[in-house]
């Protein structure tokens, strides 16, 4: 069967050039399993915060802090904290029209409710109650008269 027409002849033998050489994120030849990048240059240094904005940087900061607060070394409290603004924001933000969206603020809802150190002991939380309750009934009573 003769091929279509204005079809090209094949040339056996010759195999293609892969035009970009294919380097994994280190940099490095790839070897069985790893995940490839078009060029090496382009690559991100692991750990590297310089796309995202400030506002980012001041967010990871306030939740490291609470995450230290409650006795979280402060490796897993950093690691913790820029998850969690990434979940919210979908990574490190550049400027520009159109590059904006919505932030979901339900990763740091969540945080808070995991689990950690109760602020206040039962006993605490118990004496206030009381004394709340003094000062309704204090309030109530200085009404009357």
């Amino acid at each position: 069967m003769p091929p279509p027409r204005g079809a090209r002849p094949r040339r056996a033998g010759r195999a293609q050039a892969d035009p970009v050489p294919a380097y994994t994120a280190g940099g490095h030849p790839p070897q069985h399993g790893q995940i490839l990048c078009p060029s090496k240059e382009h690559v991100m240094p692991r750990g590297d915060k310089s796309s995202y904005t400030d506002k980012q940087k001041r967010q990871a900061e306030h939740i490291e802090q609470g995450y230290e607060d409650r006795g979280l070394p402060e490796k897993e409290a950093e690691r913790r904290a820029w998850a969690t603004v990434n979940k919210e924001t979908g990574g490190g933000k550049k400027s520009g029209s159109g590059r904006g969206h919505a932030v979901n603020h339900a990763p740091s809802r969540k945080g808070g409710h995991a689990g950690g150190a109760a602020s206040r002991t039962a006993a605490e939380r118990s004496a206030s109650a009381r004394k709340a309750a003094a000062t309704r009934k204090r309030n109530a009573e200085a009404a009357k008269h």
